[in-house]
């Protein structure tokens, strides 16, 4: 089991940029692929960004694609989302995920809590 906690998220003016860190728990980070997701008040939570357990393979949101950098340390046992050009759209709450490498919610197993990511316009 890992434990993943999400950080780095707060107000930001459109065209900004913030980093999200997600730490987990345990030794056996490297054993998973990682995911950020986001979810808006409203809407399904929606992949962002994964990245598999070597880093060797990396997918993005076409909504997000060309902004967005996921990366990981495995020695660090974190994973990071730099996140550039933030549009007000893209707020929303923004959670780590472990798993398995695809793009959608059922390919993970274990979520952060998230982390609030507000751009003003």
């Amino acid at each position: 089991q890992v434990q993943l906690v999400e950080s780095g998220g707060g107000l930001v003016q459109a065209g900004g940029s913030l980093r999200l860190s997600c730490a987990a728990s345990g030794r056996t980070f490297s054993s998973y692929s990682m995911g950020w997701f986001r979810q808006a008040p409203g809407k399904e939570r929606e992949f962002v960004s994964g990245i598999s357990r070597s880093g060797a393979r990396t997918s993005y949101a076409d909504s997000v694609k060309g902004r967005f950098t996921i990366s990981r340390d495995n020695a660090k046992n974190t994973v990071y989302l730099q996140m550039n050009s933030l549009k007000p759209e893209d707020t929303a709450v923004y959670y780590c995920a472990a798993g398995t490498y695809g793009n959608s919610v059922p390919y993970y197993d274990y979520w952060g809590q998230g982390t609030q990511v507000t751009v003003s316009s």
